[in-house]
């Protein structure tokens, strides 16, 4: 029998929500502070906790992330008397399940014990079914190409996440790779032919947005459905018309432990929160594991490697594309550009000289003319002849004037720039 802990400090409640909760088919336990819930849930760990915000001495957001560190997978529910909803939307914040606002209906709450339930029974048949596959790990070291301390950071916080079924936020300009992230995370966390359901929302119109996510009466549209047992991924979700969040909100209560949730963005999602730009309740619902994605500018040290790895995928009919080699200016060149598309203008720079080229050698010649007014700078015979100085300083105007670039360029601390 599944069973949840209840914690307040009032014993009427424990007797009101025991006399409505064990006819349902749940096991009650109960505690009168968070102290105690933490101590009973260590001892016990209970298939849901549905507790109380105001409580002394701890309150209820402080023990939703003392769980939270005990159980990361806990299914914790919050109940408030405020009639605002910060609070709760705060608990969110903190990886709350969900929240209940008192004096809330009877089918309201079962019906959320209820969801909170699959969540955690599904989190269980996946565990038994797959512990720790090393595949998704690999796929993620394999597809994250590149090992600068920024990259390296972003292929961990990815198997973290490997085995989490909470909503993932991927932040990141565009073109640093958040789908191939989403990918990985998919195929890390459902079977192989679990549906994968991507949706740009910065594309759809708002009545095609409605239909498609929304559907009817909170129970979401057909890319919902679709998405069933496997992956939703709203890309561009800040695009968004802010009536749409607010209803998605309802949807995603509804929904939402029926199908892993990805967004993205390429903007500060809080900061449009701040702004009134984003529904507050939406951003926490969303944002439970954060994920930034480094541009490519600030991981130059990797573009020897992304070379090497989009070359090889990229076709020829006439020689192998693997075979293919830039000269070190070019590679300077490279480095020292500031790639607004990133990855992804990496790549198409490297695809059209690849797979139209006719040479195996590639100079800063070839590139597109964007990338070639870096290619001003003296030649390594004028650096050794002493004008030490004026190399660092082309090398900076090809860089536009940033320091910190150019000294990764150089491979110089930064203050010999002056």
């Amino acid at each position: 029998m599944p069973s949840v802990l209840i914690v307040d400090d009032l014993l009427s409640i424990h007797e009101m929500l025991d006399a409505v909760i064990q006819p349902t088919g749940f096991a009650t336990a109960f505690a009168t502070d968070g102290e105690k819930a933490l101590t009973r849930y260590k001892a016990e760990k209970f298939d849901l906790v549905l507790a109380d915000i105001d409580m002394k001495p701890m309150d209820g957001i402080t023990l939703l992330r003392q769980i939270k560190l005990v159980d990361p997978m806990a299914v914790v529910i919050i109940m408030t008397a405020y009639a605002s909803t910060e609070s709760a939307i705060q608990a969110l914040k903190f990886g709350a399940f969900d929240y209940l606002q008192k004096p809330f209906r009877v089918d309201e709450l079962i019906a959320t014990l209820r969801r909170g339930l699959e969540l955690r029974q599904f989190q269980a048949a996946r565990a038994a079914a797959s512990p720790a596959p090393a595949s998704p790990q690999a796929e993620a070291a394999d597809r994250l190409v590149g090992d600068s301390p920024a990259n390296r950071k972003l292929v961990a916080h990815i198997r973290k996440l490997a085995a989490a079924r909470n909503p993932v936020l991927l932040q990141g300009e565009s073109g640093t790779g958040k789908t191939t992230v989403a990918e990985i995370l998919h195929a890390a966390g459902e079977a192989p032919a679990a549906p994968f359901i991507p949706i740009d929302c910065a594309l759809g119109t708002e009545a095609d947005l409605r239909e498609g996510l929304l559907g009817h009466n909170g129970a979401g549209g057909e890319w919902v459905r679709q998405a069933k047992g496997g992956t939703l991924l709203l890309q561009n979700i800040q695009s968004l018309a802010l009536p749409l969040q607010i209803e998605l909100v309802s949807v995603l209560r509804n929904t939402a432990q029926s199908f892993r949730l990805i967004c993205t963005t390429t903007v500060d999602l809080e900061s449009l929160v701040e702004e009134g730009r984003f529904h507050d309740e939406l951003f926490y619902r969303v944002a439970a594991l954060p994920v930034v994605l480094p541009p490519l500018r600030e991981r130059t040290e990797d573009i020897p490697a992304l070379i090497k790895f989009f070359t090889a995928h990229t076709h020829n009919p006439f020689f192998d594309t693997s075979l293919v080699e830039f000269t070190d200016d070019a590679r300077a060149v490279m480095a020292a550009y500031h790639w607004p598309g990133n990855l992804t203008e990496l790549q198409q720079v490297i695809a059209k000289i690849c797979s139209t080229g006719d040479v195996r050698v590639v100079t800063s010649n070839q590139f597109p003319l964007r990338l070639q007014e870096l290619n001003t700078w003296p030649t390594l015979t004028d650096y050794l002849a002493g004008q030490q100085q004026q190399y660092f300083d082309r090398v900076l105007r090809a860089c536009k004037g940033d320091k910190a670039r150019a000294a990764q360029v150089l491979g110089v601390d930064v203050a010999k720039l002056g």
